[in-house]
């Protein structure tokens, strides 16, 4: 029973970072059709960034602790691209070259909400095996 709490509580933070990237992308594409100025645009952005980060962790992390190893190597690529990108000091859209690698930061988090929900439709896997198991029992 305690492995489907793990399995939902991972599937709500899942959810937390699809909305969060989502809304990246949102403010991508209203900068793109000039709904709104590209210091709006990336202040808004960069509010989410650290956010989007840290819960990435505690989500890696809480596959550890729960003993999900598989799950925690599906995120660990994803988890080491965030850390490098923050070592680096990229992690953050530059108000002045926002326009300059707007394709660029649309395609990144276009392939992050791909992985984000690849990694979602396993986690609903392996609450559903679980529930059926648990059934069996």
């Amino acid at each position: 029973m305690a492995d489907i709490f793990a399995w939902l509580i991972s599937f709500f933070i899942l959810i937390a970072l699809i909305v969060i990237v989502i809304y990246q992308l949102m403010c991508l594409a209203d900068l793109e059709f000039d709904y709104i100025n590209p210091y709006d645009s990336s202040s808004r952005i960069n509010k989410v960034v650290l956010p989007e980060y840290i819960i990435l962790g505690v989500l890696c992390s809480f596959y550890l602790v729960t003993g999900h190893w598989i799950m925690s190597l599906f995120c660990a690529p994803y988890l080491y691209y965030n850390v490098r990108l923050y070592r680096q000091g990229k992690h953050l859209v530059d108000v002045t070259e926002i326009f300059n690698l707007l394709s660029k930061e649309k395609k990144q988090r276009l392939v992050k909400l791909f992985y984000l929900v690849f990694i979602l439709f396993l986690s609903l896997f392996w609450m559903i095996y679980t529930s059926l198991e648990d059934q069996d029992d």
